[in-house]
């Protein structure tokens, strides 16, 4: 069996797909999106092809490793988004080949089912925004979730005044009421803040028992939010821009987080993020995969949550369930996805809606131009 064909797709806005076909008809999906740069990891799958066509699909880690270490610069949002997306196809090849899901070519489950949180906020505090919070919560509730994140919205300036930060403060506690104590709440900073703000906002909403703050601080460096992970009485939980087991090394070592997101979209797919939590089972860490774009990368997360003994969380945003790209939608019931039964990744594709491509259009994965009032750059 050989690889015979790669094909990219762009049929949804935030979704870019790469299928792998053999010459024996096999076909594997993958996820290669990359928000602000999808011209940039459609063109890096492009010269990958060059070197995949012909070859064994199912030496998955032979060619992962090549893929790594044949270039002199080494890793990047581009190739390893590129990576990434190829090597889920892989992974969806050898299940449908062995016929299994692919967990089980990964040492199988160590879970009966998959914790699931969706999104949720409370957008702004006047009545319409509270209405159409309380209608996105019902909703919610009704799926049976016991666990929501929500972004902290704008622009955050080096430092803001109380009004800003008590406004925040005012949204988490009324969160925290309208859902009760046996619900999960989780606040996505987005790496907005700077320490010493993020140390302020954490300890004002530390009452109301966050699960975690993601990215508090930009997740360049790791002495700063070492600074932040000790000063906050709650979880720090970051990852999703971080690459490899190489970056997540430094942010393990350091032990200055309680949960790791990587994105298997991003990270080098399901290869390196299998490796990821392996790493940092040995530090008590637990994996709370990120996913916030279309349901290839999701149905990939859910492989690996299958089968990794420190999963903690899955996200899931409502287009990581089908999007009108998959046959049939994965399913929550009481906050949880049953473990995948089908072949590969788990999933049919709707060939006819996942093969339509897009123009491409820069702003719409993440490109935005954002600017402070004063016309300085502000973190996106």
């Amino acid at each position: 069996m050989k690889i015979s064909r790669i094909d990219q797709y762009a049929p949804k806005i935030r979704t870019r797909l790469i299928k792998i076909t053999t010459d024996n008809g096999l076909e594997g999906w993958g996820e290669t999106t990359l928000e602000g740069k999808p011209k940039s990891t459609w063109a890096a799958v492009e010269e990958l092809a060059d070197y995949l066509i012909g070859k064994d699909p199912l030496t998955i880690e032979h060619h992962w490793q090549h893929i790594y270490h044949s270039a002199f610069f080494r890793g990047g949002n581009v190739l390893m988004s590129a990576l990434a997306g190829i090597d889920q196809a892989l992974w969806d090849i050898a299940g449908k080949y062995y016929e299994v899901p692919a967990y089980k070519l990964m040492g199988n489950s160590t879970r009966d089912r998959i914790r699931v949180y969706a999104h949720w906020g409370i957008e702004d505090l006047t009545e319409q925004g509270l209405e159409r919070s309380r209608d996105r919560l019902e909703h919610l509730q009704k799926n049976g979730y016991t666990a929501f994140k929500s972004g902290i919205a704008g622009k955050w300036r080096p430092h803001e005044p109380p009004s800003r930060i008590d406004q925040f403060v005012k949204t988490a506690y009324m969160m925290r009421e309208w859902v009760g104590d046996d619900v999960d709440l989780f606040f996505d900073f987005h790496g907005k803040m700077t320490p010493s703000l993020a140390i302020e906002i954490c300890n004002e909403i530390k009452g109301m028992r966050p699960g975690f703050v993601e990215e508090p601080i930009p997740q360049e460096n790791k002495d700063s939010l070492e600074i932040v992970s000790r000063a906050v009485p709650f979880p720090i939980a970051t990852g999703e821009r971080l690459l490899s087991r190489w970056e997540f090394r430094e942010i393990l070592e350091s032990n200055s987080v309680a949960f790791i997101q990587p994105d298997v979209a991003h990270c080098g797919g399901i290869s390196e993020l299998r490796r990821i939590a392996s790493m940092a089972e040995v530090y008590y860490v637990h994996v709370a995969p990120h996913c916030a774009i279309g349901p290839v990368a999701f149905s990939s997360c859910l492989q690996v949550d299958a089968c990794t003994p420190n999963f903690f969380i899955q996200e899931q945003v409502d287009a990581g369930l089908g999007n009108g790209l998959l046959q049939s939608d994965w399913v929550v019931k009481d906050g949880y996805i049953e473990l995948p039964k089908g072949h590969g990744l788990g999933i049919n594709i709707d060939q006819d809606a996942a093969c339509r491509t897009l123009e491409f259009e820069g702003p719409e994965l993440g490109g935005d131009e954002w600017f402070h009032e004063d016309g300085s750059v502000a973190d996106w």
